[in-house]
Parts: C-alpha cells; sequence; structure tokens
C-alpha cells in the first residue's frame, strides 16, 4: 500500500531544486548588503523595498523552472511586444521629469524599456542559434540591426542609462556569438578619439554656445560636469562631488553604520537609489567595498562557470551575456558614484532601491538557474 503521508521536507526539496546553491547565497549577500545600507539611507522604504525583493525572487524561482529552449521560444513574442511597447512610448507615453519613457496600461504605469534588458539577448542567442556553424557576416549586420531598433527608441525618451544596458545586452551576444574582434577596433579608436578630444578641448567643447549635435543638452551638461565638477558645485556638479567627499571620508573601515555625515546629513543625494555605493564607502569603508566587490566577483565566476557548460550554443551565449549584464550595472554605477564616468542613472545591481531593476537582475539570475538546471535535466 503507498504511503500518501505528507512529506514537509520533500516540499521544501521539491520547491528548492530549480535553485542553484551558490547564486542562491550570492544572491542572499547582496540583499543581506542592501538591507543593511537601506536601514542607514532611507529605512522608511524598507517595507516597499521588500515586495519588491519577494516580487523579484518569485519571477526569478519562476524562470528557474523552465527549460532554455521554452525561454528561447519566447524570445520573437517578447522582443516585438517590447519594440511594439516602445513604439507605444513613443506615441502616446507619459511624460516625467522631461522624459517620455512610462506608458499607463490602465492597471499600471509601466516601463517598456525595462522589458528589453531581458528580451534583446533572448532575441539575438535565439537568432544566432537559428545560424549555429553556418553563421556569416550578413547574420552579424541583422544582429546589429535587430539591436539598433529598440537602442534608437530608448535614446530618443530619452533614457541614455537604460539604452547603453540594453546595448551592452545585445553586443555581448553578438561577440560572443563570434564576431571577431579585429572589427571592433574602428569603434575602439573612434571612442578613444572623441573621449581625447573632449579632454582636450573641454574648456571650449562645454561653452553653452556650443552645440554636440548627437547629445541632448542635459547629456552634454553631464559629461562636461565630470571632466570639472567645480564648474557648478552647487547645481550640476553637487551629486558628483559630495559622492567624492562620502567616498574618502569614509577611509579604510568607515565612520560606522549609520553614522555617515554625508548620509545622514542629506548632503548626499539620491542616496537610496544611484548612490548608494557612496553611502557604503562612507559608513563601511574600502573594506565594507573591497567585500562587496568580492562577492560580485563570485557571482561573475559562477556566471561564467554556468555559460562555459552550458548545454546548447545559445544558452551559452545567453548565460555569458547575462553575467556581463551584471558586471556592466556594477561597473557604470561605481563609474560614475565615484566620479570617473559621467551620471547616467544606472542603479547599483541587486542594492539599490527599486522595483523594476530588481526584477529584472533577478530574472536574470533566474535564466542562470534555468541553464544550470538544464545541464542535469537532459542527462535523466
Amino acid at each position: 500500500m503507498n504511503d500518501h503521508r505528507f512529506n514537509p521536507l520533500a516540499l521544501v526539496l521539491g520547491f528548492l531544486r530549480p535553485l542553484d546553491p551558490v547564486l542562491m547565497l550570492v544572491l542572499a549577500t547582496l540583499l543581506g548588503y542592501a538591507h543593511v545600507l537601506m536601514q542607514s539611507a532611507s529605512p522608511e522604504r524598507l517595507d516597499s523595498q521588500i515586495t519588491h525583493i519577494g516580487i523579484a525572487l518569485a519571477g526569478m524561482w519562476l524562470l528557474a523552472w523552465l527549460k532554455p529552449q521554452r525561454l528561447l521560444s519566447m524570445a520573437v513574442p517578447l522582443y516585438l511586444l517590447g519594440v511594439v511597447l516602445l513604439m507605444a512610448v513613443e506615441l502616446f507615453g507619459e511624460v516625467s521629469k522631461g522624459a517620455q519613457r512610462w506608458l499607463d496600461v490602465g492597471v499600471a504605469r509601466i516601463q517598456p524599456s525595462e522589458l528589453m534588458k531581458i528580451a534583446m539577448p533572448l532575441m539575438l542567442a535565439w537568432f544566432f542559434q537559428m545560424r549555429e556553424g553556418h553563421t556569416r557576416f550578413i547574420d552579424f549586420v541583422l544582429a546589429g540591426a535587430l539591436l539598433l531598433a529598440p537602442v534608437g527608441l530608448i535614446l530618443i525618451q530619452p533614457d541614455l542609462g537604460t539604452s547603453l544596458l540594453v546595448a551592452a545586452s545585445g553586443l555581448y551576444v553578438i561577440y560572443f556569438a563570434g564576431l571577431s574582434w579585429k572589427l571592433l577596433i574602428p569603434l575602439v579608436v573612434a571612442v578613444v578619439i572623441g573621449l581625447g578630444s573632449i579632454v582636450a578641448f573641454g574648456d571650449t567643447l562645454c561653452q553653452p554656445e556650443v552645440d554636440w549635435q548627437v547629445l541632448r543638452e542635459y547629456q552634454k551638461q553631464r559629461v562636461c560636469t565630470l571632466l570639472d565638477p567645480t564648474r557648478d558645485p552647487l547645481g550640476k556638479g553637487f551629486h558628483i562631488i559630495q559622492s567624492t567627499i562620502a567616498i574618502g571620508s569614509g577611509g579604510l573601515t568607515g565612520k560606522g553604520w549609520m553614522d555617515g555625515t554625508q548620509t545622514h546629513l542629506a548632503f548626499l543625494p539620491e542616496r537610496h537609489t544611484d548612490f548608494i555605493f557612496a553611502v557604503l564607502a562612507e559608513e563601511f569603508g574600502l573594506v565594507g567595498a573591497l567585500l562587496l566587490l568580492a562577492v560580485y566577483v563570485l557571482l561573475l565566476l559562477r556566471g561564467f562557470h554556468i555559460a562555459a557548460n552550458a548545454p546548447t550554443h545559445a544558452s551559452r551565449l545567453l548565460a555569458g551575456a547575462i553575467t556581463m549584464i551584471f558586471f556592466t550595472y556594477a561597473f557604470v554605477n561605481m563609474g560614475m558614484v565615484s566620479g570617473i564616468l559621467p551620471v547616467v542613472g544606472v542603479p547599483l545591481p541587486f542594492i539599490s532601491y527599486g522595483g523594476t531593476a530588481l526584477v529584472t537582475l533577478c530574472l536574470g539570475i533566474g535564466i542562470l538557474m534555468s541553464i544550470q538546471r538544464s545541464r542535469f535535466v537532459d542527462k535523466t
């Protein structure tokens, strides 16, 4: 006679089965960091952030259950939906703080550009899977066109930060698919010349009457502020100046939890979102910052391990691109907070307050778990 008694241990093990232990340990550590920093930076937002975490973890768990091929089968519909929604934003979107990025769908206000951070690498991984073994130069051109369409729509909103993240997510897939690094040399040379020219002739180029053509005025001001924040210390340069003061004043071990003066005397702007790394550096010092970097390195190593051992070409491309997206988030945020990159509104991954970015990043973790789990499921 079969024993159908309730077994809570089996239920828990079944629930945890798709979750990768290493990724869960890293994620738990990062969310622990976030909780501690949020208590200092903005305790009134803790309850809503816990809600965001719950939604993000639920989405991660659901994606972890799906097989990679099932995820790839959704690539084209998700990509087309994202492009249509971005076009709808351009036509009917709501304007807030000078940007037209949101779309009211009745039950909620959504930001379709966030969808493309997942849909873009999925779409290109599916695209190159269809051409596995006989990829031609024209395929890279077509992939570039697929990438440029949503990136262009996001740029005109305008949203430079998100457009860079979406562009990066697609470029990683294209490069991992076999694009020769030699083809990237002209782009790298152009970027170096452009940056060098801005640094060398910054005083002239940053004059009010000079129109940069390719950038909007506020984007030009962000670059000029990066070159010399003291140009407008109480205005456009205030963010960077206060952030670098906070980071520098933390020293080796920091001022102590909840004892950061830049944070608690309200000198540090956006301290719970884009500039939360400055809160960490001020209160926990270089030691706290290095420990966080070590956790991010562990996340990247695990992601690349999953990519290297993925069972299919498409899942390798997808895992590699998602891992590099985590790197891009962290590098750009820390760079802009420390004053070596312009402020572009990119959150610190898994740490900054906010629901949309956290859900997107956790969905990326879920995809990595799905790919890792498929190695063993496919063998049974």
